[in-house]
């Protein structure tokens, strides 16, 4: 399959499931996700070390929880953001984030082909949609375009790993037997719920992106895996 025929039929699951992701979610993460996504959050404000900040692009925003996250721990941290800005190719998920969080700004676009100037941004995040992205390289250099020098890049994700351990295991079950029937169940779209442990195993390991990152221009500040490595968390520094 070409890449662009791939990535459209990505970006149509989503569409299909638009409408029952949310709560597929809630169910399948018990709402650990949500440490996860504090943690990202806070430890980007800490590594940035400023108290102004012009736009935060959250990139594969899906349904916008993310979005709102940057700005409730904004609050917390005490620092003011400009913009808010999601960034997603499926009109089907911004449809839904526009409903949940209107005062936010969206755009419809592919991660290769993000609708702001240069070094405009001071954080652009992706959480859970790297793997998502079929040219994952050519979107780390676009990511790289869009922020300021200095600015980091956040990326939450579901990484492949080659060597897992005891509870390594018990996650892989989890997401191969467990989450496809759970999912699929909710959203009446099982093929969707299949897709998700199939692109994690076609997906890169750590290691390979932290190489990714340092090869389209950023310096690696922080990883650290979550529950089990169920979940994987970068920032890096554009230099």
């Amino acid at each position: 399959m070409q890449k662009e025929d791939k990535q459209k039929k990505i970006v149509s699951m989503f569409d299909d499931i638009a409408p029952t992701y949310d709560t597929a979610n809630r169910v399948m993460s018990m709402g650990v996700d949500k440490s996860w996504r504090r943690k990202a959050c806070d430890l980007a404000y800490e590594f940035y070390a400023k108290d102004s900040l012009d736009k935060i692009v959250d990139i594969a925003c899906g349904t916008g929880d993310m979005m709102d996250f940057w700005r409730s721990r904004a609050e917390v941290n005490g620092i003011a953001i400009g913009e808010i800005f999601g960034v997603d190719p499926s009109i089907g998920m911004v449809d839904v984030a526009k409903e949940k969080y209107p005062k936010f700004n969206y755009h419809i676009s592919q991660a290769t082909q993000i609708p702001l100037e240069d070094a405009s941004a001071d954080i652009l995040s992706i959480t859970y949609g790297i793997r998502n992205v079929v040219e994952r390289e050519e979107a780390l250099v676009e990511f790289n375009r869009v922020l300021k020098k200095d600015g980091l890049v956040v990326i939450l994700e579901f990484m492949k790993n080659e060597n897992p351990s005891t509870l390594g295991k018990i996650r892989n079950f989890y997401m191969n037997k467990i989450l496809p029937k759970v999912g699929g169940a909710i959203s009446k779209n099982l093929e969707a719920y299949e897709y998700l442990p199939n692109s994690i195993e076609d997906f890169s390991t750590v290691k390979n992106m932290q190489n990714e990152l340092e090869n389209a221009g950023f310096e690696m500040l922080y990883t650290k895996s979550f529950s089990m490595d169920i979940s994987t968390l970068l920032i890096a520094r554009k230099k």
